[in-house]
């Protein structure tokens, strides 16, 4: 579904990615683990077409590098950053219903009502400013609203940090259903543990590079690996 070839990324003048290479098949989860400052959000920035870059990233065949941001989210691609980017004065209702998108494809489009399944909580505060709620309610309303665009790919940026171990289930459950679903996932997570268990296969990035790319047979077989790039 996506493949990255020798990707570099810049930010100013700082060359943050260098020559990265992976892919994602349709349906499965990939776990981008590593270090802060290794470039695994940087990486996610990139395919969407948020940075200056050299290389390749080819999405369902077709090069997307130097598209727009709206383009890459036309093609089936969807973001969940790492702050979330509700709109805090706007219902959690209204937030939702502008991830919508218009216009017939391939795949059924994703509902309200099943956002509303997914995480009764945004039901309850259908029309609440998205401003007042909890973190864990804020990430609940960012993963829904790029689900309802109706992505074959999401690129989720660290989404339990700072949440309670209740909501971080939540989210687990969250991405066993979606993959159920056929959608990708490429997963930014500092939590090995929630990676473990979500994950088909895992990415360590160490100085904006692949360092370990397998299965989570051979990354809890490869201790040498475990310790120099993910372990204090």
């Amino acid at each position: 579904m996506l493949r990255v070839e020798n990707l570099h990324a810049y930010y100013d003048k700082s060359h943050i990615l260098h020559g990265l290479n992976f892919d994602i098949k349709s349906g499965e989860i990939l776990a981008l683990l590593g270090r802060n400052g290794v470039g695994r959000s940087t990486t996610l920035k990139t395919i969407m077409g948020m940075l200056r870059a050299e290389g390749s990233i080819r999405f369902r065949g077709h090069e997307i590098l130097g598209l727009p941001s709206f383009k890459i989210a036309q093609l089936g691609i969807g973001y969940v950053p790492e702050n979330r980017e509700i709109f805090a004065e706007l219902t959690v209702e209204q937030n939702l219903l502008l991830g919508q998108k218009s216009g017939a494809t391939d795949q059924p489009h994703w509902q309200l009502d099943e956002m509303y399944e997914l995480f009764p909580i945004l039901k309850e505060r259908s029309h609440t400013k998205a401003g007042v709620l909890s973190g864990g309610e804020q990430q609940m309303l960012s993963l829904s609203r790029s689900l309802l665009g109706n992505p074959d790919l999401l690129l989720i940026d660290e989404p339990t940090e700072g949440l309670a171990p209740k909501i971080i289930e939540l989210l687990r459950e969250f991405f066993i259903k979606i993959k159920q679903r056929g959608i990708a996932i490429l997963l930014v997570e500092q939590k090995l543990n929630l990676a473990l268990q979500v994950a088909d296969r895992f990415l360590i990035m160490g100085h904006g590079q692949t360092v370990f790319e397998g299965d989570q047979q051979a990354l809890l077989a490869n201790e040498a690996i475990r310790q120099e790039w993910l372990e204090v």
